[in-house]
């Protein structure tokens, strides 16, 4: 098998290393989205050594002692009070802040968008991330109910439109394994406001049989905000298994990712999203995948087939039989791994220390 990355390094002429010009600021550490938390996350799993993390002040806490940058987390529901205690707490520690939000999908919801974006707004959030549904091949069996969705957030983003120029705000729609880029490329134009980006995942439009580069290309002009992950995946005989795993150990180019990314925004936050979960499952050898697919070449297939055949990798991380200390403790060190990659590899500031864990019982 080829070495990580080798594979889109070659295709793309080489991994560039991420250097920035000499008048420009080292970027600040790399931000945490509250996803790559999924388990210490409001309680879901925790212990004595991994405590919950019942609200943002206490991920913002830990990310100051991590060593991350900022934080992306949900504003809706919040309070002034709560909103206030944010702004407070982020500002004593240095740390850049950016609200996730969902969107309205009628003239009723507006309202308490509205109040989500400036309470957001409130505790620092000039950046705000959406995504506008969920995964294309298990939520459409029909390509006309792929289409009614389609309409549908378009609306989405027309009803919200109005609220960010109001705030001076951006929104940056997450390419969530939904819109092929291309197709959320036509949604911004549609909408065409520079208060309405892209939300730059760079990972998740691979299981649409994208190009991950390509994805990466399509929506740099629309970014204002990112979700960097590294992936890794194994061929199955349905398709293939993807999964997220520490910064570096993937098949992603990211030096050269995020160097067309900061090219056209240098302002961008980096915000990793490392989610410790079992792999999905990418089922794209199955008729009914492509039920939304009807122009899809098949040439974006034989692609994705030959880099996971090439960069594929026998063993990938699962967490199902794993004790809940054990999944934190996984969930904790593939973060740390993650920061300390970004700071070593990716040029960005980073003041953390190294992390060691005791080993623990996995059964």
């Amino acid at each position: 098998m080829m070495k990580r990355r080798t594979f889109l390094s070659a295709a793309s002429g080489g991994i560039l290393p991420v250097a920035w010009s000499a008048d420009e600021k080292v970027p600040s550490p790399m931000g945490i989205v509250i996803h790559s938390y999924g388990r210490r996350w409001q309680g879901k799993d925790s212990s004595v050594k991994f405590p919950p993390f019942e609200n943002a002040l206490d991920v913002l806490d830990h990310c100051q002692q991590i060593g991350a940058g900022g934080l992306q987390v949900g504003v809706d529901g919040w309070s002034a009070d709560f909103a206030g205690k944010v702004r407070d707490t982020r500002e004593s520690y240095g740390l850049y802040f950016e609200g996730s939000v969902a969107l309205p999908k009628t003239e009723g919801e507006v309202p308490a968008f509205d109040k989500a974006i400036r309470l957001g707004k409130e505790a620092g959030a000039r950046i705000f991330r959406t995504y506008l549904g969920g995964r294309r091949y298990e939520d459409f069996s029909k390509l006309a109910e792929f289409k009614a969705y389609k309409e549908q957030a378009l609306r989405s983003l027309q009803l919200s439109e109005p609220i960010a120029k109001r705030y001076d705000v951006k929104i940056g729609v997450e390419n969530h394994k939904d819109f092929e880029s291309p197709e959320l490329v036509e949604l911004l134009q549609r909408v065409s406001s520079e208060n309405i980006g892209a939300c730059i995942d760079l990972g998740n439009s691979i299981a649409l049989l994208e190009d991950p580069m390509d994805t990466v290309t399509n929506l740099a002009p629309f970014a204002v905000t990112t979700h960097v992950k590294d992936m890794a995946a194994r061929e199955t005989p349905e398709g293939f298994l993807l999964s997220e795993v520490p910064l570096g150990q993937g098949i992603l180019d990211l030096p050269k990712m995020l160097e067309v990314i900061r090219r056209l925004n240098p302002e961008v936050k980096l915000n990793l999203e490392m989610i410790t979960r079992d792999p999905l499952s990418i089922d794209c050898l199955d008729p009914g995948y492509w039920a939304t697919f009807p122009e899809k070449p098949g040439a974006h297939l034989a692609a994705t087939l030959k880099m996971v055949r090439t960069c594929g990798v026998a063993d990938l991380p699962f967490v199902s039989g794993k004790s809940a200390e054990a999944v934190l403790a996984y969930e904790e060190d593939n973060i740390l791994k993650s920061l300390q990659y970004a700071g070593q590899s990716l040029g960005l500031a980073y003041h953390g220390q190294k992390f060691t864990t005791e080993d623990i019982d996995e059964k």
